[in-house]
């Protein structure tokens, strides 16, 4: 996500592509650990979001404005994804509701996108609106791995 912040181009797109190659790597882990728990749609939810994120790794070398169609597909299986692990309680209620808040955002984000706003990953308030929801939904995604395994 600190590509999100920095001014240069080819940092902005190095920082995500580093940061897209270690979800994609996490969501495939999460996608093996909850298939073996026998928990389908919360391994198909990160598996989805596994996808949405190598759309938007496909459009990083583009460039920023380039990247907005690989973006709006990505950010869309994002909230598919989001919504999908979320549905059930497998995670604290407090984590299932900001990925349901994130996933929303960037579900307005994308039809914002296809109906003609000039909308790009950077654009605020939308979708960086998304982002805090996201990376506090991570969050708690890593704590419940980190206290699974005490």
């Amino acid at each position: 996500m600190a590509g999100t912040f920095v001014g240069s181009d080819a940092l902005r797109e190095t920082l995500w592509t580093i940061d897209g190659v270690g979800v994609v790597v996490a969501a495939a882990l999460l996608t093996m650990k909850y298939q073996r728990l026998g928990n389908d749609l919360v391994a198909a939810g990160f598996l989805t979001f596994l996808a949405g994120e190598s759309l938007l790794l496909a459009g990083n070398a583009a460039g920023l404005q380039a990247s907005v169609p690989s973006y709006a597909g990505g950010i869309a299986l994002w909230a598919a994804g989001l919504v999908m692990v979320s549905a059930q309680a497998t995670f604290a209620l407090w984590m299932r509701l900001t990925a349901f808040v994130a996933a929303a955002l960037f579900t307005v984000s994308v039809l914002m996108i296809l109906w003609g706003a000039p909308l790009l990953p950077t654009s605020s308030p939308l979708p960086a609106l998304g982002y805090p929801f996201l990376v506090l939904t991570f969050i708690g995604w890593i704590w419940t791995l980190l206290k699974a395994e005490r």
